[in-house]
């Protein structure tokens, strides 16, 4: 289990992807246009999710601040 600032990290990370995937931000993308032919809602809907699993993935990946010895040690 990921303890301290990492834990905050992911859950600060939640919080924006609910705030992004909520209605008054998505009312921006909802627009008449297309981008490469895709409507720009799906679109942004797709580049939004795929930001976001970005971060999640480098959260996750990344070494710990202040390795600590293990209890087993």
């Amino acid at each position: 289990m990921r303890k301290g600032l990492g834990s905050q990290r992911l859950v600060a990370l939640f919080a924006g992807g609910w705030v992004l995937f909520n209605f008054p931000l998505l009312g921006l993308w909802d627009r008449d246009v297309s981008v490469l032919g895709v409507p720009l809602l799906a679109a942004a809907l797709f580049l939004l999710w795929a930001a976001l699993i970005g971060a999640l993935a480098w959260l996750m990946e990344r070494p710990d601040e202040h390795p600590g010895p293990t209890p087993d040690d």
